[in-house]
């Protein structure tokens, strides 16, 4: 039987399948005093898509600070691989990592981490700075993630005139500058009030709606309840990988 092509319709090129943002395999972090093995990171695997919106939750001892840090690279694992964008992260030199941590991945601090003397304008211009982005784009741009989170009119300010939310939507405006493949919160409401909190959520709520890639810490279930994704950490590993709106697909799930 013969086929016949129907060329009235447009061919569609082929396309390799998005990469993902984080792409961790059986990952582990041992910590060895010569008495005893902690296994802080006990075996895990974790895909997270471009797009997603994912908390990471556990207890105190859970492994959830250490998963943190190796994905920010701010850490290395014992053994197991981790590709953040499409990049193996072992294969890189620490002037690479540097270069990772500035640009691919956007930090937002529980204690804020903003730099006393300077002003809110300059704390988001830093990460361009270390980039060498020249000064009018810098300017442009810092302008641009103040207003994304409701504080260019406070650009001039320094952090010691702003609230602690304040403060902390400055730091998530620092984080965007360098428009990274990741934004990576580390208990990003924990100083904060309930008010501030909100607003706070509300931020990443809008920038995960524009398409941004969100990893969030925390141990607060109600944090957590806004991402799209919640995974739980015990003992190093992940018990378990749940999608909090109905209708997603478990593609991101952990293997």
């Amino acid at each position: 039987m013969t086929t016949v092509l129907d060329d009235t319709q447009p061919i569609e090129p082929w396309a390799p399948p998005a990469t993902p943002v984080l792409d961790v395999r059986d990952l582990h972090k041992i910590y060895d005093d010569g008495v005893q093995q902690v296994r802080a990171v006990d075996g895990v695997d974790l895909l997270v898509e471009r797009g997603e919106y994912v908390a990471i939750m556990g207890a105190s001892g859970s492994g959830k600070s250490t998963m943190m840090n190796i994905l920010g690279c701010l850490d290395v694992p014992t053994s197991g691989e981790y590709h953040l964008d499409g990049i193996d992260v072992a294969s890189l030199g620490e002037r690479q990592l540097s270069r990772v941590r500035n640009q691919d991945i956007g930090f937002v601090f529980q204690a804020f981490n903003l730099i006393p003397s300077m002003t809110a304008r300059a704390n988001v211009e830093l990460p361009m700075m270390y980039a060498g982005v020249p000064l009018a784009e810098r300017r442009e741009r810092a302008r641009a993630a103040l207003e994304v989170v409701g504080l260019d009119q406070r650009a001039n300010h320094r952090p010691n005139a702003l609230s602690g939310g304040q403060q902390q939507r400055v730091a998530v405006a620092r984080s965007l500058v360098n428009a990274p493949a990741l934004i990576l919160a580390d208990e990003p409401t924990g100083n904060l009030d309930s008010r501030s909190t909100a607003e706070v959520l509300d931020i990443f709520d809008q920038l995960n709606g524009l398409g941004r890639t969100i990893v969030l810490i925390t141990h607060e279930d109600e944090v957590a309840a806004r991402a799209q994704r919640v995974v739980r950490m015990r003992d190093g590993r992940i018990v378990s990988d749940e999608w909090n709106e109905p209708g997603h697909a478990m593609a991101g799930a952990a293997r």
